[in-house]
């Protein structure tokens, strides 16, 4: 595991260094979109709807659309705005566990203690062990102000990130509004249906089948031989643009095809029909 924020984790005159590592992690397979016909790669570009021009990403600033009105926000604009001023999770209060919406619940992180000595890490793990409370603290990542929950998980802290509260929706249903009457024979079957599927959550006993089939077909169709060299992805037709930038195979193709009428145009080719008075455009075969 590697690292990704190193800083100290403070509750009143207490620091505690810590590292923090992301908890989490994507098992899906990486897939990406190729040409059906020949395998090749499709790749994206960042076009101006203006001029048309392919522009870098280092050209590239923000901007904020009101539906009449665009505010462009350079990267001095945005760099001017309140970031990441200090290296601390500041702890701002210890709530009831309970009080914790999971609804709120975000991304997961771990914290390691990053000093000689464990003792401060150690001491604020037992103490939320022992008083059942969580830790809500705010802290400044990757130029964002956040709010958190800190709690215990075996061993370790870890730091979980929380939706702020305009950011969590009202579940305003209409079709709850009208009273429902649940008889009580109802919800004495209901509950024995739920008493006939009830155990311990073993969340190692579940597994995502389509990811599962997905590498069996992946396996299946390597062992066959049915696969071509990945260096065929990438052809020979795409050029290097500005900044770096992968040109798009189709571009590059319809490019291609416009010089070359564009050469027959002035050889003469299309001169005939222009001469005959038709007027009308050739159409590719």
């Amino acid at each position: 595991m590697r690292a990704i924020w190193k800083g100290a984790l403070t509750f009143g005159l207490v620091n505690v260094p810590v590292k923090v590592y992301s908890a989490t992690e994507d098992h899906d397979v990486p897939l990406h979109q190729v040409h059906a016909a020949d395998g090749g790669r499709i790749r994206y570009q960042r076009v101006c709807e203006v001029d048309g021009d392919v522009v870098a990403y280092a050209d590239i600033d923000r901007a904020y659309d009101d539906g009449e009105r665009t505010v462009i926000l350079t990267k001095e604009d945005l760099a001017s705005l309140p970031a990441e001023r200090s290296r601390e999770i500041e702890v701002v209060e210890f709530v009831p566990s309970d009080q914790i919406d999971p609804l709120t619940l975000d991304r997961a992180y771990y914290l390691e203690p990053d000093s000689a000595s464990p003792k401060a890490y150690v001491l604020l793990r037992k103490t939320l062990e022992q008083t059942d409370r969580t830790a809500i603290v705010r802290f400044s990542l990757r130029q964002k102000t956040r709010l958190a929950a800190l709690r215990v998980r075996g061993d370790v802290l870890v730091l979980q990130t929380l939706l702020w509260a305009d950011e969590v929706r009202d579940a305003a249903f209409s079709s709850l509004d009208e009273p429902v009457k649940i008889s009580a024979k109802e919800l004495e079957l209901s509950a024995s249906l739920v008493d006939g599927f009830s155990k311990d959550f073993e969340p190692e006993e579940f597994s995502d089948e389509y990811q599962d089939e997905l590498r069996t077909l992946i396996e299946a169709k390597l062992d066959k031989g049915d696969a071509i060299d990945t260096a065929q992805t990438f052809g020979g037709v795409a050029e290097q643009a500005a900044g770096g930038e992968v040109i798009d195979l189709m571009e590059a193709l319809t490019a291609s095809i416009e010089r070359s009428r564009a050469a027959r145009r002035s050889s003469g080719e299309d001169g005939k029909k222009v001469a005959d008075g038709k007027g009308k455009k050739a159409h590719a075969s």
